[in-house]
């Protein structure tokens, strides 16, 4: 850290009246954001967020073309918000409107990439499961949070006090194409003896085009995009939905619903059983009983192939060009749960792709 950012951290916390807070770090994730516990005097804490100012590319103009999308870079291909501290401040008024558990902002200077937040705590939903807690309520309730989600009118623009807007984009076929193709990419880089030429990836493309337009038409509902147990928070004092809390969601767009019921349950980090899994939907379709379930089932086993060979390209990139080799062990996962969405009869183009094209060895 530059002596210049930890002065504007040590003089943004004096203005808030939290210079004599002790900070403790914490530990960091794949973004370009980092936070610190600050302890107060008191004994409650609240947490900071340092998201220094272009570190990353810019975020995506809410008109702005492909080509304009393109020459912006790949925040604004993919529909990513940069870290943005103005889209977590959006973001996070609109989940607490609707009676959802994100963290209150208690002060933030959006320009400068730093804010204040309501502490929720450590008892992360994986590291419960990890701890010995039973799973079954931790993941029913994470549904039934997830329903409240689709159950509510995604505006286009998410707003907050101090005249804070933040557009809520569409997942659309851009952003889609571009996370599929990070996989064609990046993998060969992580596995040399792969090598895609021009009409394997031509298969590709026309295996993906009609999942990513029927992806991109079902955009009806917010999407947190990262919703899973290490950004799921258990407090249980609070009452029903908002028992989850919500970390990490300043990507948030309008998606499919299968969008985030595949970031829960094809969780990278952790393992979810096909029982689990199987549960899980089934909590789905009785809480949202207007939901066609063979029709969402073919989506969720689509999209969730999509999502699940977008993780593995970020997971190769993050291995082969940030120097992240811990990524690796993460991967074996991703290619169990990639079995599970090709084993739908739909998906026989995409399996008869990766079987001819990534042998056994190279899904490891």
């Amino acid at each position: 850290m530059s002596s210049q950012r930890e002065a504007q951290k040590a003089e943004f916390l004096r203005q808030a009246g939290l210079a004599g807070a002790q900070r403790v770090a914490l530990a960091g994730d794949a973004s370009t954001r980092s936070y610190e516990r600050l302890h107060l005097a008191d004994g409650t804490s609240l947490i900071l967020m340092d998201q220094p100012p272009n570190a990353e590319t810019a975020p995506c103009p809410p008109d702005a073309t492909s080509d304009e999308r393109r020459a912006a870079g790949y925040n604004a291909m993919a529909r990513l918000a940069a870290g943005r501290v103005d889209a977590f401040v959006a973001t996070a008024a609109w989940l607490r409107g609707h009676g959802l558990s994100a963290p209150e902002i208690i002060v933030h200077d959006a320009p400068q990439g730093l804010a204040v937040l309501e502490d929720l705590g450590d008892d992360l939903f994986a590291r419960l499961i990890e701890a010995g807690q039973e799973e079954a309520p931790l993941y029913d309730d994470a549904i039934a949070t997830l329903v409240s989600l689709h159950s509510a009118a995604p505006p286009a623009v998410l707003e907050a006090p101090g005249g804070i807007a933040w557009p809520l984009l569409d997942y659309d076929e851009v952003a889609l194409k571009t996370a599929g193709d990070l996989f064609p990419e990046w993998l060969p880089k992580l596995k040399p003896q792969l090598a895609f030429d021009a009409g394997t990836l031509d298969e590709w493309e026309a295996i993906w085009a009609p999942i990513r337009a029927h992806g991109a038409a079902g955009a009806s509902v917010f999407c947190h995009r990262d919703y899973h147990a290490e950004n799921l928070v258990w407090l249980p004092a609070r009452l029903g939905p908002a028992r989850v809390g919500l970390l990490d969601f300043q990507d948030a767009v309008r998606a499919h619903p299968a969008w985030d019921m595949s970031m829960l349950l094809h969780d990278a980090r952790r393992d979810v059983s096909p029982e689990r899994e199987a549960a899980a939907l089934a909590r789905y379709f009785e809480l949202r009983t207007q939901v066609d379930r063979d029709a969402f089932l073919a989506d969720y086993h689509a999209l969730g192939a999509l999502n699940i060979v977008r993780i593995l390209g970020i997971f190769a990139r993050l291995v082969t060009r940030d120097g992240k080799p811990r990524y690796a062990a993460f991967m074996p996962r991703l290619w169990t749960y990639l079995d599970r969405c090709l084993a739908d009869p739909s998906l026989a183009a995409l399996k008869g792709w990766m079987d001819a094209h990534v042998p056994v060895e190279a899904r490891r």
